[in-house]
């Protein structure tokens, strides 16, 4: 029981954690605060480079994104609804997240493939529970390291984009080239899609006949923003831009992104295990 009740005040913990963290973002943005604080103007950025450990610059709680991607969240309203097709919006309706315009309640009727503990996939990777990520780069890659279960991706830089992909992955394939000393432009296909994976938190699909395009704009030495499109003829009628500039700023190189909150960001079915029978009741019985 004593093991338990540690896993249940660990998750809620980090739950009620993610909520303060995404509610004091919102408010920093809709109130227009700023940070009058006097710094030194950064370096200018160096030429073809992202590595580093980055993490959005309005803070943590911005890259969760629980009500959907950044640029269109969830909300009701018109201009934030992506151009869905008949197919994208048969899919959106057998959807049943936790959050969102259509969020279930109890937690246990929605049928979000991440609650079985597979991995988010690509592009939702980007779109949950960015609040530090790692970029490490060589003259062949730049390698992603995401934060949120420790997954990572490759971005291949000596090579161009297969008209198609044998076999599609968790992360698809992403071919990187750089459009000026400071832009690198990331175009990547093959990945899981629908059933196998959503595209964000709110249950809004994707197929595996998407094609996502990154970009990462590097202004200075320690800022850069990312956009994100979708173009996926099968879910959506023409492409949209998901993450819109979102900026994100460099961490100093001796960043533990471990320490930060003291605990790994993993599905664990063990953990999932003791936490339901922890709290115990029908509404949180397995599917």
């Amino acid at each position: 029981m004593r093991r338990h009740s540690l896993v249940l005040v660990g998750l809620l913990a980090f739950v009620t954690f993610g909520f303060m963290e995404a509610a004091r973002s919102q408010r920093s943005q809709q109130s227009g605060a700023t940070d009058n604080t006097q710094k030194a103007p950064s370096a200018p950025a160096p030429s073809h480079d992202i590595s580093g450990i980055w993490s959005p610059a309005r803070g943590p709680g911005a890259g969760i994104q629980a009500n959907g991607v950044a640029a269109m969240p969830d909300d009701g309203k018109p201009e934030h609804t992506p151009p869905y097709s008949a197919a994208g919006l048969k899919a959106l309706q057998a959807h049943k997240p936790l959050y969102g315009q259509r969020a279930v309640f109890p937690s246990n009727l929605s049928n979000d493939p991440r609650d079985e503990c597979d991995p988010l996939g690509f592009p939702r990777a980007d779109f949950y529970q960015i609040r530090y990520e790692q970029f490490v780069q060589t003259d062949r890659e730049i390698v992603v390291l995401y934060e949120y279960e420790k997954r990572w991706r490759s971005i291949w830089l000596d090579r161009e984009l297969p008209k198609e992909v044998p076999d599609t992955r968790w992360y698809g394939y992403s071919v990187g080239k750089w459009a000026d000393d400071n832009t690198l432009v990331v175009q990547t296909i093959g990945f899981n899609g629908e059933p196998r994976a959503w595209l964000d938190e709110t249950g809004r699909p994707i197929s595996d006949e998407a094609k996502v395009e990154e970009r990462f704009h590097r202004g200075d030495h320690d800022s850069m923003d990312w956009t994100v499109t979708i173009d996926d003829p099968q879910m959506y009628t023409k492409p949209w831009v998901a993450m819109n500039k979102f900026p994100m700023k460099l961490e100093p190189k001796d960043f533990d992104i471990w320490g930060t909150y003291q605990q790994e960001m993993i599905c664990a079915p063990s953990d999932i295990k003791a936490y339901n029978d922890s709290i115990g009741g029908s509404e949180y019985e397995s599917k």
